[in-house]
């Protein structure tokens, strides 16, 4: 049975005008407990807890070799939160090795070669022909040793044969002989640096300068590979991507396997202690905010408690109220976007991304109180 149909005109009318009358009761009834609730002194606002966002992004291009942390995670700055591949970066910094150490032993030759250049050269011919002598005078003490040496081996290993020796002094008769001979090798080496030097001495003031010149050259050159292995070096301590803050990872952007541009950004970073509240206040209420202002910050999460927050932020321009905000009344309003930071977040209890709601007092005469939606 249709009710609409069953009603007269009259009747239908009455019932339209007791709903509308209820309807204005109970918009009047709400606006009075918002009004009653909030006197003048306190403004309350609501949006999500966010915070400063840092973004770590890796200083050269290359493919993603591994990711160190997941969202949600707290590091400490300086950390290594995800590498790049390394292997044709550590060839160059081993090749780059490799050329410097060539070239060390290249510039150490070329200052042997230049041997007493540095001194005047009649005082250097004198001191190179005296080591040439001590050289050869050492190597002949060194032969008649050897000699003797071996001439006891022959007159032990006879004896020992006819069994009136030990064998024992055989092997130590041979001993001798081993390092006499050893000797020898030694002295005869000396003589040959000894001639060498003197050698280098003869050459002259020109060829002296032009050692030193080699010498230089190679020196040059030889700074210029190790700054080129501390740059390449540089490039490999860049494949490691550090946090640059300490903080919480928020959204890892990208994964193993991914090529990378240079400053493209892997993980993005929260910092807890650097938390606000993103907060839209009524273009009505907008003139009795400023900067310092101190509000409390209240979440579903902890009803009993309040976080001490401080308005650091103020939008230059009015926006329409963003759609988290429900009722179509408050969406067609215009409201400001104001940040709250928050003086303390002990334990990192709040996190980015809670809803929250806010009361700021531009009034220090009105006592605080919590939000009562």
């Amino acid at each position: 049975m249709n009710v609409s149909a069953s009603l007269t005109p009259r009747r239908r009318r009455l019932l339209v005008a007791g709903i509308a009358v209820l309807l204005v009761l109970t918009a009047g009834l709400l606006l009075w407990r918002y009004f009653s609730a909030w006197p003048d002194g306190l403004i309350l606002a609501n949006g999500r807890i966010e915070g400063d966002r840092y973004v770590a992004a890796a200083k050269i291009a290359g493919r993603v070799q591994e990711v160190l942390v997941r969202e949600g995670q707290a590091v400490e700055a300086g950390d290594v939160l995800a590498r790049l591949e390394d292997d044709q970066v550590q060839a160059r910094v081993e090749q780059a090795g490799q050329a410097v150490a060539a070239l060390e032993a290249k510039l150490k030759s070329a200052q042997a070669a230049l041997g007493v250049g540095n001194q005047e050269v009649p005082l250097a011919v004198a001191s190179a022909r005296a080591g040439v002598a001590n050289a050869r005078a050492t190597l002949a003490k060194a032969n008649a040793a050897e000699l003797q040496a071996g001439r006891d081996v022959e007159r032990m290993r006879a004896l020992e044969e006819e069994g009136s020796i030990e064998r024992h002094r055989l092997e130590e008769a041979e001993l001798l002989l081993s390092v006499r001979h050893a000797d020898r090798i030694s002295a005869a080496a000396g003589v040959e640096v000894a001639n060498q030097q003197l050698a280098s001495a003869k050459l002259g003031p020109a060829r002296i300068s032009a050692r030193r010149d080699e010498v230089a050259a190679v020196a040059a050159e030889l700074d210029r590979a190790r700054a080129g292995l501390e740059e390449i070096r540089s490039v490999a301590s860049d494949l490691d991507v550090r946090a640059p803050v300490s903080g919480i990872v928020t959204t890892r952007v990208a994964e193993p396997g991914v090529v990378m541009a240079a400053g493209a950004p892997l993980l993005e970073l929260v910092d807890p202690d650097r938390l606000y509240l993103t907060a839209f206040v009524p273009s009505i209420e907008i003139g009795k905010l400023k900067r310092g202002l101190k509000a409390r910050v209240h979440v579903d999460a902890f009803p009993d408690r309040s976080f001490a927050a401080t308005l650091d932020f103020i939008a230059s321009r009015a926006e329409f109220t963003p759609k988290e905000v429900q009722t179509r009344d408050e969406r067609v309003k215009q409201v400001y976007r104001t940040k709250l930071y928050l003086d303390a977040n002990p334990g990192h209890v709040l996190t980015p991304g809670i809803p929250a709601d806010a009361v700021i007092r531009y009034d220090d005469a009105v006592a605080w109180r919590a939000p009562s939606w």
